[in-house]
Parts: structure tokens; C-alpha cells; sequence
């Protein structure tokens, strides 16, 4: 009881002062540096990746936890995590840059700068998924099935996807149109995209996605330990966040589109992912086989 009335208090005293904290920054009272270290060697540490690496951790854990009560080795796992990691990230930047070439043509090395931001989401679920179904076709063991890895990955991806939302947040990128909310975010004038620089105000559509991300995430980490069948919490997955995706990205100033039309990319994506999860989580319902835990 005494332990649970310290996390409690921890987790208001966190909450309240992250309020002010965000309060400070969204009213332009407080600007932030998206650099820790400067220089370091030819590098620079910077928030946006010391964010991406924490989501990445937090997840592992939760989903090393979920992957040993239905008894998948440890060794798997941790061979997975650090092949998916590997191609995830490529997967991410190559279709950022794909969709975003105009600016990278005229600076080839800039397109290696990941820790500048420039990670598409989409492009790392897609090449994750990719890696998944070569792995366990290569590893050959019972004990491994595609949905069922799947599965334990989207679980936690979300809240992976909530924490490196805050590195968006740091670099002061990934931010919607202006606006006069009361919630509304300060963006400095060198952050701003071309075009706004009238503008001092800005949805921040990082929050919006964090907190989504947070909501989903605790629906299907929740979901993931209850009976089910291969690949429900897969489908759900891309079908909750296709929804949250689609509509906020249609705030954002930044993003990405089909060649040269207005067409969003992120939009067209979250579209066919929903109908494609509508898709399997029926399949899965009906004709999928239920995930036993380890005895």
C-alpha cells in the first residue's frame, strides 16, 4: 500500500510539473534546445534520439515481459529487437527521404543526419514487418509465429511511438497550423516552416498524437494479455492509429506528400492500413488459432 502511495504521488508530482513545464514553453516563456552536447567528436547528442532510444527501451521491456509469458526464448527476442531496430530506422529514413527528395537532392550526406529528424513512422512499421516475416521464416522454430510477434510489437509500439513524439517536441518539428487555442504552441521563428513566419502560434499536434498513442496503447496492452487469437491486436493496432494518424495529420505543416499533388501520404497509408486491419481482425476473430501462454 505505502509503495503504491509513492507512485501515486510521484506520478501527480511528475504530471504537475510537466504542466508548467509545457505551459512555459507553449507560451514562448521558455525555448528549448534541441541539443544536450554540442560537439562531441564529429557528432552531437541530441533530445530527438535520446527520445527515440527511451521509447525503444520502455517498449522492449514491456514487450520481453509479454513475450516470456507466451513462451518465446529471450534470445529471439533480443536477436529480433536488435535486427528490427536496425532495419526499422533504415526503413523510416528511406521513405522520408523517398517522399521528401526535393530536399536531399542537392545535399546527399544530409540524408544520414537522422538525429535532425526526418523518421517516418510508417516506413519503419512496414520494413519491421518486413524483418519479422524473413526472420521467422529463417529461424524455422515452432515456437515463433509471424501474428504472434506481430502481435506482442504493435502492443507496444504505440507507447514507443507517444515518448519519441517528444523528440518531435524538442526539435520543435512536426507541429500543425497556426491557431488561437488556449493550448496553442510557441514555435521560434527559425523553426517555423516557409511561409508562417508571421505566425507565433501552432497546434501541437505532438501532443496530440502522444496522448492518442498513450490511450491506444494501454487498450491493447491490455488486450494482449486476455485470450485471443493470432493476429487480433495487429489488426487493431493499425486500425486505431490509422484513425488518430489521419486526422492529425491533416494538421500538420510538414508533411509528406505523393509527388506533386496535395495529396498527404500519411493520409492515403492510414487509409489502406484501416481497411486492411479491418481486414485481419476479422480473419483473426473467426478463422485465426488462439495464443497459448507458457506453462
Amino acid at each position: 500500500m505505502k509503495k503504491r502511495v509513492v507512485l501515486i504521488s510521484a506520478a501527480a508530482a511528475s504530471a504537475v510539473a510537466l504542466f508548467f513545464f509545457l505551459r512555459a514553453v507553449f507560451s514562448g516563456k521558455l525555448i528549448l534546445n534541441p541539443v544536450i552536447v554540442e560537439s562531441l567528436g564529429p557528432f552531437s547528442i541530441r533530445w530527438y534520439g535520446v527520445m527515440i532510444a527511451t521509447g525503444i527501451i520502455v517498449a522492449y521491456i514491456l514487450g520481453r515481459h509479454q513475450g516470456l509469458k507466451e513462451g518465446i526464448k529471450e534470445d529471439y527476442m533480443i536477436e529480433g529487437v536488435f535486427i528490427g531496430i536496425i532495419f526499422g530506422v533504415l526503413g523510416a529514413r528511406i521513405y522520408y527521404v523517398v517522399f521528401n527528395y526535393e530536399l536531399y537532392k542537392g545535399d546527399f550526406w544530409s540524408i544520414f543526419r537522422t538525429w535532425d529528424g526526418g523518421l517516418a513512422i510508417h516506413g519503419a512499421f512496414f520494413a519491421a514487418l518486413i524483418v519479422t516475416f524473413l526472420y521467422v521464416k529463417l529461424r524455422k522454430k515452432a515456437e515463433l509465429r509471424f501474428l504472434q510477434v506481430t502481435d506482442i510489437f504493435t502492443a507496444v509500439l504505440p507507447l514507443a511511438q507517444a515518448i519519441g513524439r517528444w523528440g518531435n517536441f524538442l526539435n520543435y518539428e512536426a507541429y500543425g497550423s497556426p491557431t488561437d487555442l488556449p493550448w496553442r504552441m510557441f514555435v521560434p521563428s527559425r523553426y517555423r516552416m516557409p511561409g508562417y513566419s508571421g505566425y507565433d502560434y501552432f497546434h501541437p499536434t505532438f501532443l496530440y498524437e502522444s496522448l492518442a498513442n498513450i490511450v491506444i496503447f494501454s487498450f491493447l496492452y491490455w488486450y494482449l494479455g486476455k485470450r485471443r487469437n493470432f493476429g487480433e491486436v495487429t489488426a487493431l493496432y493499425m486500425i486505431f492509429y490509422s484513425i488518430v494518424r489521419f486526422f492529425v495529420e491533416g494538421l500538420r505543416l510538414d508533411s509528406l506528400y505523393i509527388g506533386k499533388t496535395d495529396v498527404r501520404t500519411a493520409q492515403v497509408v492510414s487509409v489502406v492500413l484501416l481497411f486492411a486491419g479491418i481486414t485481419l481482425f476479422m480473419l483473426s476473430l473467426y478463422k485465426g488459432k488462439p495464443v497459448k501462454k507458457a506453462s
